[in-house]
């Protein structure tokens, strides 16, 4: 759970989402294009959420609440986002699905700072 969650977090959170941020235009007229009021608004969102989210996720602090919202970040992804594209385009956006789907209701397993809080 501890090598899952580590490798999980770190290599979207560096390799895919520091690229968002600072959000810039296309990310927001792609968040608009989605239907999405206030798109401003929910780029910096989702951007925040997946790139705090996992942060949090490598941690093991706040999991189960993190995992919730990359859970949200991530359905949105694969069901709206890339709902008509091939299955190997969702492909990645699905396997992240379930790994977060894990963390929300399992928590940060034995090596996590949730489990020290909880022991203390």
């Amino acid at each position: 759970m501890f090598f899952l969650r580590v490798f999980t977090g770190l290599s979207i959170a560096f390799g895919h989402v520091i690229k968002k941020l600072p959000v810039s235009e296309g990310f927001i007229n792609s968040i608009s294009n989605l239907g999405f009021p206030i798109p401003a608004f929910f780029a910096w969102s989702a951007a925040m959420v997946e790139f705090g989210g996992r942060v949090l996720l490598v941690m093991g602090l706040f999991t189960r609440p993190a995992a919730f919202f990359l859970s949200f970040t991530m359905c949105v992804a694969v069901f709206v986002r890339h709902a008509d594209d091939p299955f190997g385009t969702k492909e990645k956006a699905l396997m992240y699905l379930l790994i977060f789907l894990l963390y929300l209701f399992t928590g940060s397993g034995k090596f996590g700072i949730d489990n020290a809080i909880r022991r203390s």
